[in-house]
């Protein structure tokens, strides 16, 4: 057991719901187990919402629920728990059954997610409202520094469509080109259409991500980044040629 995990989460080996969190539902068929993790992560899920809302509310006195609601829904999403979980190293004290874990399953964003999600229902009920919302804050505090230092600029999407629109052009569209990958760790290559051209494609583990890179790439390659967002960047390139795959209908 990880001792990084116990200082996480407040958490120690005899808590009553700690081998409930950690188990995934594979484990818990292989070894005949009444639970596993999924109710916790149930709970874990509207504890994180409510205490990462709260957080923002406070800190952000002056915002109204529109911009709340835009930066919390950066802040917390399955990648970037999938990340913190990966960054806190508490991914090997999973426990999975034999088929998952040859299935390579520690790894999918999605079992991860709901593994930390678990964990901080698990807190909640054996530790208490107070440090689940310790530990809630400790994983949504440093994300929210780098979205500050990272000014208005927190979703490329936005900024492009600023940009295009400013220039007059209508606001971009984006078109899946290709996608592959296991079910449980899929992946997409987006392409982004400016009027009648194309900009830069994208790849992300879901269609929400590879639109986003492919924004953040239109947006270096046309040198927007950077610029204030009032057309005062530099005239669009030549319009591309459409892919290969939307030249020809297949998708």
């Amino acid at each position: 057991m990880s001792a990084k995990l116990f200082e996480l989460f407040g958490l120690s080996a005899d808590s009553p719901h700690l081998d409930e969190a950690l188990s995934h539902p594979s484990y818990a068929n292989e070894q005949g187990l009444a639970r596993h993790n999924q109710r916790l992560e149930f709970l874990g899920d509207a504890v994180l919402g409510l205490c990462v809302s709260e957080h923002l509310f406070q800190r952000f006195p002056n915002a109204d629920e529109g911009v709340l609601t835009s930066i919390r829904a950066q802040l917390v999403n399955t990648d970037a728990l999938a990340d913190w979980a990966r960054e806190q190293q508490i991914a090997e004290s999973l426990r999975l059954g034999r088929g998952a874990e040859v299935s390579n399953l520690r790894t999918s964003n999605n079992v991860l997610a709901d593994l930390v999600e678990a964990l901080i229902g698990a807190t909640y009920l054996d530790c208490g409202p107070e440090r689940a919302r310790a530990v809630c804050v400790s994983f949504v505090e440093p994300r929210l520094e780098l979205l500050a230092r990272e000014r208005t600029r927190l979703d490329p999407k936005t900024e492009l469509q600023q940009r295009v629109q400013a220039l007059g052009g209508a606001a971009p569209t984006y078109s899946v080109v290709d996608s592959g990958g296991p079910a449980h760790d899929r992946w997409f290559v987006v392409r982004v259409r400016l009027g009648d051209g194309w900009g830069a494609e994208g790849k992300g583990r879901s269609k929400r991500l590879a639109e986003r890179e492919a924004a953040r790439l239109t947006l270096i390659e046309r040198n927007w980044v950077g610029d204030a967002a009032d057309g005062a960047g530099t005239e669009p390139p030549p319009a591309r040629e459409p892919p290969a795959s939307q030249a020809s209908g297949a998708r």
